[in-house]
């Protein structure tokens, strides 16, 4: 009885972690290397669907704010509805506020975003007016990540072999436009 609580302990646990962001507490650069891209300052919009208790969808808002830091660097703001987010722990009033440089990484731009002592890894894609950002699910690699060195050859491995990189569908901001 103790093994099959164990197991159905194990398995619960296992999808919990399935859902969420990679975080680490390395960047994929121990440092920002490259200048920050001017064409990302600014507030982008989006609405973001998600299920409701009647059984539809339902869509928020959701805004991203981008404000040069330095020359390498951003500080970063996202507004919007974000209730699912507070068992994180992230949130301040309505909005998550932290830190964000670029890495290149198989070709590849990505965020590396400092909010509250964690860093989270996400790919940026741009198409024509629209911005992706794109959070990299816990289960990207199973490698234990011990340094920056280690990330950049998880994520250029996973790019390498995976047919469709892992994101965290919960952590996923699609289509944003930019607005005033």
């Amino acid at each position: 009885m103790k093994q099959i609580l164990q197991l159905l302990l194990l398995f619960t646990t296992s999808l919990l972690l399935w859902g969420c962001p990679y975080e680490s507490p390395y960047g994929i650069d121990e440092t920002a290397q490259e200048n920050i891209d001017e064409d990302l300052l600014g507030s982008w919009a989006t609405y973001v669907t998600k299920p409701s208790n009647e059984g539809d969808n339902k869509a928020d808002p959701i805004k991203v704010i981008f404000s040069k830091n330095t020359d390498l660097e951003y500080n970063i703001a996202i507004t919007g509805y974000l209730n699912e987010l507070k068992p994180y722990r992230v949130i301040t009033n309505d909005t998550i506020k932290g830190s964000a440089y670029i890495s290149t990484v198989a070709g590849k731009p990505f965020l590396n975003v400092f909010v509250k002592g964690r860093m989270y890894i996400a790919e940026i894609r741009r198409e024509k007016n629209d911005l992706s950002i794109l959070c990299l699910s816990e289960h990207f690699t199973v490698k234990y990540i011990m340094n920056s060195v280690e990330l950049r050859k998880a994520i250029e491995f996973h790019y390498k072999v995976s047919v469709t990189p892992v994101y965290d569908d919960y952590f996923v901001l699609k289509y944003l436009q930019k607005v005033n």
